[in-house]
């Protein structure tokens, strides 16, 4: 009877083992997923901002440039 057990226990501790590594592995790819989702987002908001700040470099140097005003003198 105590065989039966022991062999019961034994089952059971391998099926926790090898469901934990499962999990594990789950979670790894889980976790890079959403890492290369991060860097291509990241990189997606990079290239709309330097593109944003390219075309207003762009429209300050066709902008005029207007000429500082004259400060008054005190009397």
């Amino acid at each position: 009877m105590q065989d039966n057990t022991a062999n019961k226990n034994a089952a059971n501790r391998e099926f926790r083992k090898a469901r934990a590594a499962e999990d594990g592995k789950r979670a790894l790819l889980d976790y890079e997923q959403a890492a290369i989702a991060t860097r291509a987002k990241t990189a997606k908001l990079r290239a709309l901002r330097l593109a944003r700040d390219a075309e207003l470099a762009a429209a300050a140097a066709a902008a005029p440039q207007a000429e500082p005003k004259k400060k008054a003198r005190k009397k």
